[in-house]
């Protein structure tokens, strides 16, 4: 039987762009007998690349050897397939664009901006590229479609959660930096999770799935649950630091009006809205859509919720602690504290 490949469209053209600009790259790097060397009109130099606009996009899908191509494209075939089915094309399209365009152009602005303090060409000629803010933002996306799912590495002797994952890729890009001198990638993994979780969590409109029949399509601004809070990307122990800070930068957000206070409705809806894409049956990771495991898919719906009832619990106890009492509720009856013995 013949190998079927079943691509969406928007994923299969940005493997074919990986593919091809990595490919032209390499070509005019061997021209020039220069072992690893980015084109100026691909990558982004921030010495150079005002010159070339649009290499704030064309970086994303660059890659200068085959390790960092391989996870590249395993990236895109895999997150991207998942990601373009469970949304759509025009939604896939709108996240790629924000969550690499954004974290190249804030990296070209560091760059610049220490070259200017510090004075360094080697700041200046820095080569910025690879798909590491998508990476990132990938991580971030599943964690909101699918917390609960457990992916098994190498042979089930690992497994881990895909809440956890875009904590420890940041961690891992955040060591390599001053340990192995990868310091784009710290910043454009920090920049690619920052920037897809504030579009996720703000600004995303989506479909309501936790909906009564009306007889008009509902959506959904943002994602205000309260496990895509910022803090529950990071182990329990740190999330009672993280929350004061992360209440304060919120506060602040809204102050300069950079986006809306999240609604006690807003809150309630989200916190339906990830229970029921649990129960949505949304297509599995590592599968093409059309089948897969439902056990796996069962534990997660079943986390998914446990989650949001303990969620709903807390905010209800909450509610009713903070709520005053108008008038003194009404008197007791007494109860008696002995009882008459039956008689036959």
């Amino acid at each position: 039987m013949p190998l079927r490949i079943n691509l969406p469209p928007l994923t299969r053209a940005l493997l074919l762009l990986l593919l091809l600009l990595s490919l032209l790259n390499a070509s005019f790097s061997v021209r020039s007998l220069i072992r690893v060397q980015a084109v100026p009109a691909l990558a982004i130099i921030p010495a150079r690349s005002l010159k070339y606009p649009w290499t704030i996009l064309t970086a994303a899908l660059l890659e200068t050897n085959l390790v960092s191509f391989a996870i590249s494209a395993i990236t895109l075939f895999y997150g991207g397939r998942y990601l373009e089915r469970a949304w759509t094309s025009q939604e896939f399209a709108k996240f790629v664009l924000f969550v690499t365009m954004i974290p190249n152009l804030l990296t070209f602005a560091v760059y610049c901006l220490w070259y200017t303090v510090t004075g360094s060409q080697i700041r200046a000629n820095t080569i910025i590229n690879g798909n590491v803010a998508l990476e990132a933002a990938f991580l971030v996306a599943f964690k909101q479609l699918v917390p609960e799912h457990t992916v098994s590495l190498f042979r089930a002797s690992i497994r881990i959660r895909v809440k956890h994952f875009p904590a420890v890729f940041v961690l891992l890009n955040s060591l390599s930096g001053p340990l192995l001198g990868t310091d784009t990638a710290f910043f454009l993994s920090w920049l690619g999770f920052l920037t897809a979780w504030i579009y996720l969590r703000f600004y995303r409109v989506a479909p309501l799935l936790a909906t009564t029949a009306t007889g008009q399509e509902a959506v959904i601004k943002g994602d205000a649950s309260d496990t895509f809070a910022f803090s529950h990307f990071f182990p329990d122990s740190i999330q009672v630091v993280l929350d004061p800070l992360a209440d304060s930068i919120y506060k602040t957000m809204v102050a300069f009006k950079l986006c809306v206070p999240f609604s006690e409705d807003a809150i309630d809806q989200s916190n339906e809205q990830a229970s029921a894409r649990a129960e949505g049956g949304l297509p599995s990771l590592m599968t093409d859509g059309r089948g897969g495991r439902g056990g796996g898919r069962r534990e997660e719906a079943e986390r998914r919720r446990a989650l949001a009832l303990k969620a709903l619990d807390q905010r209800l106890n909450a509610a009713a602690a903070a709520r005053v009492p108008t008038e003194a509720p009404p008197a007791l009856a007494a109860e008696t504290s002995t009882t008459e013995p039956l008689t036959a």
